[in-house]
């Protein structure tokens, strides 16, 4: 007998399926699954219904009754009427990532991908981080496209690691991404909360407030990270010093018109200091880092500790 319909159904999401679809699957008078609808099969036998896996469209005409098929994205029958389906919500081909890690993770997958500890992978994190930074300033979006996907790899593949890891260290993507949702909805009460409307300095100001409660820091060291280059470091302390009255270096002159020529100036001084055998790094670090020792001190006597 003929299908009667056919319904398209998501392999990622099971239950995405429209008002008539639904309609359509109840009243069925027999459910047919072609291979790209196991998904959705799977739910509904969970659930009590009654579902036949046919091998393709051929199959599941030959099925007695008005049958309705459950078909994957890029199957067809050939003749059949399609019920209306639903675009699936932006985001889900990220259910697909952490499918991917799962599998690769697994036993039966990747034995590199199995050995794998947080330690292990922080490098790559670094390194897929600057090579996105490296695309964004190229301006290239393809190069951003690929980039950017590898750090979300690393992010996937941490999250896949901490599952296996032990009761109380042990979190998921999902924490990960449920962790994430809560903080942006948390810092903006202008969108979320009744704040009310914010320019631009009004959300930055909301957001180091509501930062500054929910961290309870008592120096602006706290939560910088001393990994980054040394004068990322030095500025991001600069700044934080100076929104909360704390000192800051008293700055050289700086007699370059523009940040061009600066880059000039700065480049002469590695040069400079190449040609004395030492390292700008370093040495900007250690000056960084008797900087920020001074912060924590100035805000530890400001607490009276």
């Amino acid at each position: 007998m003929p299908v009667a319909l056919v319904v398209p159904v998501s392999s990622r999401l099971p239950g995405l399926l429209g008002p008539a679809a639904w309609r359509a699957v109840a009243s069925a008078e027999a459910l047919a699954a072609l291979p790209g609808a196991t998904t959705t099969a799977a739910a509904l036998r969970a659930d009590g219904w009654a579902v036949t896996d046919v091998s393709g469209p051929e199959a599941a005409q030959a099925l007695p009754g008005a049958v309705v098929v459950l078909a994957g994205p890029e199957e067809a029958v050939a003749g059949a009427p399609v019920a209306p389906g639903v675009p699936e919500p932006a985001g889900a081909r990220l259910l697909d990532v952490v499918t991917v890690m799962d599998r690769l993770r697994s036993p039966g997958g990747c034995p590199w991908d199995a050995e794998q500890t947080h330690a292990s992978l922080r490098g790559y994190l670094l390194e897929e981080a600057h090579e996105a930074y490296d695309a964004i300033v190229d301006d290239d979006a393809a190069a951003m496209r690929e980039e950017l996907g590898d750090v979300l790899l690393q992010v996937v593949f941490h999250a896949r690691v901490a599952a296996e890891a032990a009761p109380d260290r042990r979190f998921d993507a999902d924490d990960v991404a449920g962790d994430l949702v809560d903080k942006l909805i948390r810092r903006h009460p202008h969108v979320f909360g009744d704040a009310g409307p914010r320019d631009v300095a009004g959300v930055e100001a909301g957001w180091e407030e509501i930062k500054k409660a929910e961290k309870q820091r008592r120096s602006p060291t706290e939560g910088v990270s001393r990994s980054q280059p040394a004068a990322a470091w030095a500025a991001a302390l600069i700044r934080r010093a100076g929104r909360v009255g704390l000192a800051t270096p008293e700055p050289a002159p700086l007699t370059v018109a523009s940040p061009e020529e600066l880059g000039e100036r700065l480049l002469r001084i590695v040069a400079a200091a190449v040609a004395r055998g030492w390292d700008v790094e370093d040495a900007l670090r250690e000056a960084v880092r008797r900087y920020a020792g001074e912060l924590d001190a100035e805000a530890h006597a400001a607490a009276g500790e």
